[in-house]
């Protein structure tokens, strides 16, 4: 059964985290546990204006544009890694697994604000208090989906899991769209949660070991819509590699 997911406060993120396995949060909450300010995320959010095409999309699509860089956050540091592919398994990625793809990296002045490092860091130490791991191996994906062709897919993977330890999925922007409907499931049992995220710099948290997630198609509530997430995996084992 799917129902409405409660928005959590950062002091009960650990333990919803433990269980159910998913939490959220407002854009007061997430300011509240990274201490960034909404003039530093505003300040974020020109940086998805510019993203290149996806050009690995399987469904022949032409709505999704995005940039992906890796980095290793340990003891409230986050290092940025020399640019590699996004590899997923088949297992995980029925429709784009298997494969290297490589994408553009993130914008070296996005990267260099001390608002992003201090949100990986602050991330990577928040699951460390839920899980014991200390070093984590992080994807950033940003992304944009358009609703130029009529519908756009958030993932159009339908319902998955990364293979990964947690993921975290920010909303940066919602112009003009329509859908978009969020929905975590346990990946062995009934329940389930559905939302739509609306509300600029608000997050999701969710332990991808437990949790299988989607977000369902979003059409033009304007002339031209779009749905601007930051997608953050967090993985103690090493990045995903061939």
């Amino acid at each position: 059964m799917l129902r409405a997911s409660p928005d959590a406060s950062p002091d009960l993120l650990v333990p919803m985290l433990r269980a159910p396995g998913c939490a959220r949060l407002t854009a007061a909450g997430l300011r509240a546990l990274t201490g960034i300010t909404a003039d530093e995320f505003a300040a974020m959010r020109p940086f998805w204006d510019h993203l290149p095409p996806d050009p690995h999309l399987r469904d022949g699509g032409r709505y999704r544009s995005r940039r992906h860089s890796s980095f290793i956050v340990e003891a409230g540091i986050a290092t940025q890694m020399p640019h590699r592919a996004h590899w997923q398994p088949v297992a995980y990625n029925a429709l784009h697994g298997g494969f290297e793809r490589w994408f553009e990296p993130m914008d070296d002045a996005l990267v260099a604000q001390s608002a992003w490092t201090r949100l990986l860091a602050r991330l990577g130490t928040t699951l460390t208090a839920v899980s014991g791991k200390v070093r984590w191996f992080v994807e950033s994906h940003q992304f944009r989906v358009d609703t130029a062709g009529g519908i756009g897919r958030p993932t159009p993977e339908g319902a998955h899991r990364d293979g990964v330890d947690y993921v975290v999925v920010i909303l940066v922007d919602r112009h003009e769209v329509k859908g978009g409907e969020t929905r975590v499931f346990e990946a062995d049992g009934p329940s389930g949660v559905r939302f739509t995220m609306s509300e600029p710099w608000s997050a999701l948290l969710l332990d991808d070991v437990r949790m299988i997630h989607e977000t369902t198609p979003i059409q033009p509530a304007g002339e031209l819509g779009w749905r601007d997430t930051l997608v953050l995996t967090f993985r103690s084992d090493g990045f995903q590699d061939p």
